[in-house]
């Protein structure tokens, strides 16, 4: 693409030539050929013009070599009028597809135009030659002029950038991606070069002092960085392998301030290695070349082929010189500042690079260390770098390694020791040329002048799918991600923009977040992590590998919908990424050691130190390497504590690398893109040549065809009011007024004349835009318009000139009579006398006058000689020409003959076409009537359904909101049961505490005596305290530490009580805040429990629903796999019997002399007929059975689950109940509540009186330390007796659970119902705990306080109430047990069908990648039909106007057929005059009696005619193409009426004479032609009604057809609604297919396995009794039978080895079945199960397999000789045929039901959520559909176990005679081996014989060949004689002229007749041979 001052006009590449786009007769060929794309192997895409559709295939002939094919109609591709041939910006284009868009730029790259925009992209195409399209004067062209004002350019990119970024004061950017060779870097040059040329500072600033120093050095800056930056690939000789940022400053005045470079990604690796043919950077070799012998000697240079990181040694480039190049880098380097110093020490960095890798190691005897034998490489390394040989060669193979605090020396092994040597030469290179850039932009930097805003060049590597990707790809693909999103988001913002601008509504998309999942996939930080965030966890781990980056990876993103992991274990690729370009697999090989970047830190500290300061500065950030010792892993505590030290210093390649893409990102949304996409023609570099699938390819990685996807969403095509009036007016001439009228006003009247859908277009303030589509739809009404205007021309034209011929006839008419008149006069007088006197006396009358008249008479003389010579050669001359008139008169009046003829009947066929429009047009406003009535019933179901929708929606958020509530219930009843724990602990403490203080009351109940009067007092007292005993213990040691102190003194005892006292109140507190806890806590209950009450009714309803539809729903979709299979397998019998039908058909005219012979064949057809009637009845009734049963098993299931939900219900209201018993005991508890307050009160005043009753409480306290230890005991064995009731309790929830789990399994949904029942009783459960824990709680601490004051009674009668409780609990416990049991035996029964289903589901996993195919397949014709929607619609829209224009053509139609009547009526009248006439004049009885036997005959003529015109009139009224030749048929029969009328009218004339003597005959005849006449006419009347009848017939018809389209439209309508449902709930049904598929696919798998050995065996049987008898006749001639048997060992070999390849193929599917099985079965003991014993059938199938094969072997010896069988396999033969006749039958029912099934289908799922009852009634109808499809199958497999059953009975017979030939083989091997001696004497006989034998073999083949095609012609004959017999009893006619008439005849004649079975077969296999064949 560089620039060349060539003598080539630059225009041509520029310019396009609009004279051959608007050339009209390519429109004219466009529009009568129907042009179309279909796809191309070899040219992507090819033009054809479609001929015929047939379903959903269609017959198109290519436009290149004329040749046919049938091509499906979701691979066709509208083609643009030729109007839009290369056009400059392909978002214009009307059609917008694939096809176009690489059409477009093919041609216009063929014409030397590389650029085109595509949108917002300016698309390049790589010319592989030099342009002159880069010169200044190109530049001064561009400059200034905005981008639609000139071709497409790079510079006019530039210069919109430019201008905008002066007048918006806004940033702009350039993004310049392709592949590698696409030219990126050249056009990012030309971008830099355009910019220095107009924003050049020096151009008017006179204070400059050195002018244009900034753009020439920043035009320099990029040779610098292409030395160091690019390199030679197999692509592109100039290859940039790394990405850069250009950012351009300038000023507020426009001028160029300052720029700035950034880089991404260099590839360092190629510093080291690179591949064939391939060169590393450009530096290494310019110095190389290049150098003097100075600084080579400095730099310590050697020759090229001494380098080992030169891997090619010196690769030159073609056109490029190395040592040149170098000293346009020095140069540059100058111009750019650089320093001799930073030059040389550049160029030394350089050098050193290379000696790293010239350092060998070698390997030591006895050990693995690594050891350098010679160090002179390193002497010349260090020399060059500043370090010291002997530290270096210690860090390299001994470097110190930190373990914990101490550092030890490791030994480096030889492969340690060349990876740290290549890790350094990489990132000294690397680190070289982030310097480089940095100090280009330090020279480029101007701070004195501050930059206003800038224009950013961005030129990176485009998206690219190789193979195998690694990181760097992964990367790279990144940022295009990132790019495509942008470039979305600013295509729509423009978009919405212009729409604001011209005031269209707009409803924003934004397309960028189609990305997002992608992106979010790579780049996301948690929840879960994305690729790169998990890469640099990986990277922190010291055991972490490649392989569990991706197990972790697969374990967190496995679930992505733009994640895939590989199918099958062989795959190379880890795991998969669906870019937006497309599935991208990526090998994550080294992709930690990538991501860390590690180094060997103690020669980086070296060089860190190193003396040259150069060196140094480049590896002054040595602290955030990465060590080796890292990587390498030497201890895990190294590995710890050193990445410990370095924690927050450390950075990995993905990081940075996501930093600075999100600093890029950042810095281009803030400016306006540009979008450049570089396109590689073709990969040889030659020029014009363009590869269109590579194009493809590139076009859909760098976002084009994206780009297209986006912008056919709304309004592409946009064209300004002026030009659309300009082109389109012509469509409605009288739409607009005469005079001025605004255009935007004329543009909506043609709009509305025009008749457009609204959806179809918009009409801004300047411009109107169209869909997709409409424009192409415009241009073919104008071109039509157009040839109507120009036809209607030619018509006048001619008309006028056949007018004018006309009159000069009539004028040459008049003169010939006045000629004719005159001479007739002067033939009269000549004789006359006195005429004789006048002639001769006139002249005397003049003598006096005689000399003056001759003088007078001699001058005329001369004059009239002189006119005479100029007549005579202007006579000749008119004589010539009058000649030629002569003939082009002739010539005229013939061609005016044959189009006056040809007029007049145009005119008479336009008349009628006229009247019948009229009538059309009637019926076609009847139904828009009607469809608008349709349309309103569809607008009032759409509001319904949208209604629906929103409840359905408001049901939804009622289910979250009650789904949050319910787990705030789970959050709270967590916090609960720690409460409850706590409290547990806090009473085992307590209980301690209590047994501790009962040891010391044993020794205080003397002291404690006195107090017992007190405490008998207190007892009276607190006697309704005693239920709450148990939770007094706080209490009991409060008193115990009371009565220590009462020990000592009585004093003690006295603060004591006080204590006591404040310890009561503080008790009160407490009870007091645990009451308010509990009302508390029973208030939410009680809400909870009604929320989840009506949360759980709720969800029990939905659930139900949900679970039958989905389950009906699988079974559907389970069913249409199977048909879909079934489908598929019958296409390849329908081919095969298509393929035998034809062979038959092209014999039948040469058997049909057989025809007599083959008679008796249709009565044994038709007993096999009625016999398989019999056994499909049979069938059926079987099928019928099965059904009920299966029915009453489904029936019973369902009462199994009603009762099973009842008996949950049960428990929930037992657990009611016993709720209500717990807040009535709260209830009872709060009154003892409140008495012991009282009580409290009461003790306050006795304390006085406590002292006295001290004996008493002593002898108190000892009865109650005993009646304590018994309540303890009590208690014991009540909380004991507790815990058991409760872990029958846990053992039932946990049964419940196995229940539920056991559910799950079976049915989610219902799982997830019976999941919440489970919660709500857990939640029950723990809340009565927590209830039972607080009361006991409470009743404690009272009864700790009483329990000095309580009486053995009182503790009985707690007893008895605990007893009841526990017997109640023991009653609810035994209830339980018994719906456990109850539910028990149900889960059996689920799990014993769980079983079953988990068999068939792990058996069928193996067809896992067959479904998979199949959605692939059905996905392309989803996302085809996404593509088309849009085009369906202006489709759907094109109808509409056509059948408008139809119906105004039948109007006019009507018309002409009421004028034509009109003539036939007077043409009536005319012959009926004549008839008068006749019987007025005819005179002779004879010939009157011949005249009515003429028109006796006349009337059978019409009669016949009349017939033919009512066939004719049906074809005129069925099909609009043939109006024209019959109406034409009709006026010929008219013309030839006429005739017969004159020749009667002839015959009249001549009978005039005799009119007197015949009158009586005449009177006798007028009788006979009155009743002829009557009878005529009422003929005529019965003719004129059929036609009406007929007439009436076909309005019907085309009604009926006009309903079916409006079906289909609502239909399609339906389609495209449910459509994008059914996209959503896809990936969701897909398992569920997948899943409910599984089971029936392994028994049809099964029995396709079990036909293809029945067909073995069949075939091996038949083998086998031909070679029986084959071996008794070689048992006589046993030396002929040695010569065939070596003639025949080359094809035992041949087929020995395909049996080979076909037993390696069965065990390649065996490994992938268990590859397949492995993954699927990954942790079950049942899927290992089932694939041990699938080996172990795959085992025995081998063993048989080889069994069968040597039984083969000995079998195939006589293959070629079953002359002998031809009449079984005949007789089989034909049995194939009908059974392929009838699969074919069966495969059409199957598509049409498959249809069907789909329609609804997609109902269902449509109406799913909001109408489940009406669903699961519907697919119960449909269920009863599929059980007659089941029958059908179940007759096939019927016949199927029939056959097999044959075929085992055959096979038990061929055992035998394989037994049978092994004797007689091992006879023929004794033969043999005596036979051997003769051998060398018959050798050479042998060979004469084998030749002989080989001719007798090519004849007998030859022969077999013969008899098999007679005996299928035989059979095809019989089918044939068949037919012609039953239309011979019929009396049908028989036409033998030649078959393929004889065929058509055949079948038109038969049409309505009765068939029998063979010619129902003929039949069928002829309308099959009219079907197109399925697409390959």
């Amino acid at each position: 693409m560089a620039q060349r001052t060539g003598l080539e006009d630059p225009e041509r590449y520029l310019f396009v030539d609009r004279a051959v786009i608007y050339n009209p007769a390519t429109q004219a060929d466009w529009t009568a050929k129907k042009l179309v794309w279909i796809p191309s192997e070899r040219h992507g895409f090819e033009a054809a013009s479609i001929k015929e559709e047939r379903g959903d295939e269609v017959m198109v002939e290519l436009a290149e070599n004329g040749k046919k094919a049938m091509v499906n109609k979701d691979d066709i591709q509208k083609m643009n009028p030729p109007k839009f041939s290369k056009v400059e910006d392909m978002a214009e284009l009307t059609c917008l597809n694939e096809a176009s868009v690489l059409h477009n730029l093919k041609d216009r790259y063929y014409s030397g135009l590389i650029y085109t925009y595509s949108g917002l992209f300016c698309v390049v195409i790589n010319p592989y030659k030099n342009l002159p399209i880069y010169s200044e004067n190109i530049i001064e062209m561009y400059r200034g002029k905005k981008r639609h004002e000139m071709p497409p350019h790079i510079y006019a990119i530039s210069e919109s950038a430019y201008r905008c970024m002066l007048q918006d004061r806004e940033d702009q950017s350039i993004l310049c991606t392709g592949e590698s060779g696409a030219g990126k870097t050249e056009n990012t040059k030309k971008v830099i070069q355009y910019l220095a040329h107009v924003a050049s500072s020096h151009k008017g600033r006179k204070d400059h002092n050195i002018p244009g120093e900034l753009e020439r050095q920043l035009l320099q800056a990029n040779p610098i960085l292409e030395s160091f930056g690019n390199a030679k690939t197999v692509k592109n000789d100039n290859s940039s392998r790394f990405g850069k940022f250009i950012r351009i400053n300038f000023d507020v005045t426009g001028y160029i301030v300052g720029a700035n470079i950034e880089t991404y990604l260099l590839e360092k690796s190629r510093a080291v290695r690179q591949a064939k043919d391939e060169r590393t950077f450009h530096i290494f070799y310019q110095l190389l070349s290049g150098a003097g012998e100075h600084l080579k000697s400095d730099l310590l240079l050697e020759g090229f082929n001494n380098y080992r990181f030169l891997s090619n040694g010196y690769i030159p480039i073609p056109g490029q010189q190395d040592k040149d190049n170098f000293q346009e880098t020095m140069e540059a380097m100058h111009i750019m500042g650089f320093s001799h110093e930073e030059i040389l020490s550049m160029l030394k960095v350089v050098s050193s690079v290379l000696q790293f890798g010239n350092i060998s190691f070698k390997k030591e005897r006895n050990t693995d260390q690594a050891s350098m034998p010679e160090n002179t490489v390193a002497q010349k390394l260090c020399h060059l770098l500043g370090m010291n040989v002997m530290e270096f060669t210690r860090a390299i193979l001994t470097p110190r390694i930190k373990v914990g605090r101490d550092y030890v020396q490791k030994a480096q092994t030889k492969e340690q020791a060349d990876f740290a040597v290549e890790a350094l030469a990489k990132a000294t290179y690397e680190r070289l040329f982030r310097w480089l850039v940095h100090r280009i932009n330090k020279a480029l930097d101007r701070t004195k002048r501050q930059g206003a805003s800038f224009i950013g060049i961005l030129d990176i590597a485009g998206f690219e799918i190789f193979e195998l990707n690694s990181f760097e790809q992964l990367c790279i693909n990144y940022t295009n991600e990132k790019l495509q999103q942008l470039f979305n988001h600013t295509m729509f913002i423009l978009e919405q923009e212009e729409y604001q601008r011209e005031g269209i509504e707009w409803n924003f998309i934004d397309f960028g977040l189609d990305l997002q999942p992608c992106i979010d996939l790579i780049e996301r930080p948690a929840n879960p992590p994305g690729v790169l965030a998990l890469l640099d966890e990986e990277c922190w781990f010291p055991k972490a590998t490649d392989k569990t980056f991706v197990e972790k990876l697969v374990q967190e993103q496995g679930s992505h919908s733009k994640f895939q992991k590989p199918r099958q274990l062989k795959d190379k690729a880890d795991f998969c990424i669906i870019h937006y370009a497309g599935k991208v697999d990526y090998k994550a090989d080294e992709w930690l050691m990538k991501n860390m970047d590690p180094l060997n830190d103690n020669v980086a500290t070296l060089l860190h130190q190193s003396s040259d300061r150069f060196v140094a500065e480049l590896w002054k950030d040595v602290d955030r390497i990465v060590g080796l010792d890292q990587v390498t892993g030497m201890t895990e505590t190294a590995f710890g504590s050193a990445y410990k030290t370095k924690k927050g210093m450390f950075r990995t390649v993905g990081q940075l690398y996501k930093e600075s893409l999100t600093k890029l990102m950042a810095t281009l949304r803030n400016t306006n893109p540009n979008f450049v996409r570089c396109i590689i023609p073709n990969h040889e570099k030659r020029a014009g040549k363009l590869d269109p699938h590579l194009v493809l390819d590139q076009l859909r990685c760098n976002g084009v065809l994206e780009g297209i996807r986006i912008c056919r969403q709304g309004f592409p095509n946009r064209i300004v009011f002026q030009e659309f009036r300009q082109r389109y007016e012509i469509l409605t001439p009288n739409a607009i007024p005469k005079g001025f009228m605004d255009g935007k006003q004329a543009c909506e009247r043609m709009i509305r004349a025009l008749e457009l859908d609204p959806n179809l277009y918009r009409i801004g303030q300047s411009k109107i835009f169209f869909r997709a589509g409409v424009l192409a739809h415009l241009e073919e009404e104008r071109d039509l318009k157009i040839t109507d205007i120009i036809i209607f021309f030619q018509a006048v034209c001619r008309g006028y000139l056949a007018r004018k011929a006309f009159a000069k006839k009539q004028q040459q008419l008049s003169a010939l009579k006045v000629l004719q008149r005159n001479c007739a006069a002067y033939l009269k007088l000549r004789h006359w006398q006195w005429w004789r006197v006048f002639t001769k006396v006139k002249p005397l009358l003049q003598v006096t006058r005689q000399e003056e008249e001759l003088q007078a008479k001699d001058e005329e003389l001369l004059k009239v000689k002189e006119k005479q010579t100029k007549v005579e050669g202007e006579l000749e001359e008119m004589e010539r020409k009058h000649q030629q008139l002569l003939e082009e008169k002739n010539i005229l009046a013939e061609q005016l003959q044959a189009e006056t003829e040809l007029f007049a009947e145009a005119e008479e066929m336009r008349a009628r076409l006229a009247a019948k429009k009229q009538e059309l047009e009637e019926i076609l406003h009847d139904l828009e009537s009607r469809v608008e009535e349709e349309e309103e019933r569809n607008q009032i179901l759409q509001n319904e359904k949208k209604k629906m929708q929103a409840h359905i929606q408001d049901l939804e958020e009622q289910l979250d909101e009650e789904e949050g509530a319910r787990q705030k219930l789970q959050l709270e009843k967590v916090t609960a049961e720690a409460k409850i724990k706590k409290m547990e602990e806090e009473i085992l403490l307590l209980e301690d505490q209590n047994s501790k203080f009962i040891k010391e009351k044993k020794l205080m109940e003397d002291r404690i005596a006195e107090c017992s009067s007190q405490l008998a007092e207190e007892e009276e007292k607190a006697k309704n305290l005693a239920k709450i005993r148990n939770k007094q213990e706080v209490m009991i040691s409060d008193l115990e530490e009371r009565l220590k102190k009462e020990e000592k003194t009585r004093q003690e005892l006295e603060k004591a009580k006080r204590k006591l006292d404040g310890e009561t109140t503080d008790l009160q507190d407490q009870i007091a805040e645990l009451q308010a806890q509990i009302d508390e806590l029973k208030i939410q209950l009680a809400k909870k429990e009604e929320e989840l009450q009506g949360a759980l009714a709720r969800g029990d309803d939905e659930t139900l629903h949900k679970n039958n539809a989905l389950k009906v729903v699988r079974e559907l979709q389970a069913q249409i796999a199977e048909l879909q299979e079934d489908f598929e397998s019958e296409k390849a019998s329908r081919n095969k019997a298509e393929k035998q039908k034809r062979d038959l058909s092209e014999e039948l005219e040469a058997l049909k002399t057989e025809l007599e012979d083959t008679l008796d064949t249709t009565a044994a057809q038709q007993e096999l007929r009625t016999k398989r009637e019999q056994e499909v009845a049979e069938l059926k009734k079987a099928l019928e059975e099965e059904t009920k049963n299966h029915e009453a098993q489904i029936q019973d299931m369902r009462q199994r689950h009603a009762t099973a939900l009842e008996e949950l219900s049960e428990q929930l209201e037992q657990a009611k109940r016993f709720k209500a018993n717990l807040e009535k005991n709260k209830q009872g508890l709060e009154t003892d509540n409140k008495e012991l307050a009282c009580e409290v009160k009461v003790l306050q005043q006795v304390k006085a009186e406590s002292e006295h009753k001290r004996k008493k409480l002593d002898a108190q306290v000892q009865e109650l330390h005993a009646k304590v230890s018994e309540g303890d005991r009590l208690r014991v064995e009540l909380a004991e007796k507790a815990n058991k009731l409760q872990n029958e309790l846990d053992n039932v929830s946990t049964l419940l659970e196995e229940a539920e789990k056991k559910g799950i399994k079976f049915a989610k949904d219902a799982a997830s119902l019976e999941s919440q029942l489970q919660d709500t009783q857990e939640l029950l459960q723990e809340e009565t705990r927590q209830k039972l824990n607080l009361s006991s709680r409470i009743r404690q601490l009272e009864e700790e306080k009483n329990s000095l004051q309580e009486q053995q009674e009182e503790e009985e009668e707690a007893k008895k109430n605990l007893e009841k409780q526990v017997l109640a609990l023991q009653a609810q416990l035994t209830d339980t047990k018994k719906k456990v049991d109850d539910d028990l035996g149900t889960i059996e029964s689920l799990e014993e069908a769980k079983k079953k289903l988990l068999k068939d589901v792990e058996a069928l996993s193996q067809r896992l990648e067959e479904k998979a195919l199949a959605y692939d397949k059905l996905e392309k014709t989803k996302n085809r039909l996404q593509q088309e929607l849009d085009d369906l619609t202006v489709d759907l829209d094109h109808q509409r106007q056509i059948v408008s224009n139809l119906e105004k053509k039948q109007k006019k139609f009507d018309q002409l057929l009421a004028e034509e009547k009109n003539i036939s009526a007077r043409y009536a009248e005319e012959r009926d005059r004549a008839e008068a006439e006749a019987r007025e004049k005819e005179t002779k009885a004879l010939s009157l009696a011949r005249a009515l036997e003429e028109a006796l005959e006349a009337k059978e003529e019409f009669e016949r005619q009349n017939k033919q015109l009512r066939a004719d009139m049906e074809d005129l009224m069925s099909s609009k193409d043939d109006v024209g030749k019959n109406v034409h048929e009709l006026e010929k029969s008219k013309r030839a009426l006429e005739q017969q009328v004159e020749e009667m009218r002839t015959q009249l004339e001549e009978l005039e004479d005799e009119l007197q003597a015949t009158e009586d005959a005449k009177l006798r005849l007028e009788v006979n032609m009155q009743a002829m006449k009557a009878q005529f006419e009422r003929d005529l009347q019965t003719r004129d009604e059929q036609n009406e009848e007929k007439k009436r017939l076909l309005i019907k018809q085309v009604r009926e057809l006009e309903a079916e389209l409006e079906d289909e439209r609502k239909q399609r309508a339906l389609a495209v609604a449910s459509k994008k449902k059914m996209e959503i709930d896809l990936k969701d049904l897909e398992a569920q297919i997948e899943a409910a598929n599984k089971a029936r696919d392994e028994v049809i798998k099964q029995l396709r396995k079990l036909q293809a050995q029945m067909k073995d065996y069949q075939r091996e049987l038949e083998e086998a009794r031909a070679s029986r008898d084959e071996i008794f006749a070689q048992s006589k001639e046993s030396e002929k039978k040695l010569k065939n048997l070596e003639a025949e060992i080359l094809q035992l070999q041949e087929e020995l080895a395909s049996s080979e390849r076909a037993r390696r193929h069965a065990e390649q599917e065996r490994d992938e079945l268990a590859d397949e099985i492995t993954n699927s079965a990954s942790g079950k003991s049942a899927l290992l199960d089932e694939k041990r014993r699938l080996e172990a059938r795959i085992a025995q199938l081998e063993e048989e397999l080889e069994e069968e094969q040597s039984n083969m072997e000995l079998l195939n010896d006589r293959f070629r000789k079953t002359t002998l069988q031809v009449d079984t396999l005949n007789t089989e033969l034909a049995a194939e045929r009908s059974a392929a006749q009838k699969s074919d039958n069966a495969r059409q029912q199957l598509e049409r039901q498959n249809k069907e099934l789909k329609a609804k289908l997609q109902e269902l799922e449509g109406t799913v959520k909001s109408k489940f009852k009406a669903t699961i009634s519907a697919l119960e109808a449909k269920i009863g559909q599929l059980e007659e499809q089941l029958e059908q199958e179940a007759k096939e497999r019927a016949a199927a176990n029939k056959l097999v059953r044959r075929t085992e009975k055959k096979l038990k017979e061929i055992f035998m005679q394989v037994e049978d030939e092994r004797r007689h083989a091992d006879q023929y091997k004794e033969q043999m081996e005596k036979a051997n001696a003769r051998m060398k004497q018959l050798k050479r006989q042998l060979e004469e014989a084998e030749e002989e034998a080989t001719r007798a073999n090519a004849s007998r083949r030859k022969l077999q060949r013969e008899l098999d095609d007679a005996t299928e012609a035989n059979e095809g004959l019989s089918r044939e004689v068949s037919t012609l017999k039953n239309r011979l009893r019929r009396g049908g006619p028989i036409s033998f002229s030649s078959s393929r008439s004889g065929r058509r005849q055949l079948h038109i004649e038969g049409a309505s007749l009765e068939l029998s079975d063979d010619d129902t077969e003929s039949k069928t296999s002829d309308v099959n041979e009219t079907q197109p064949p399925p697409s390959e």
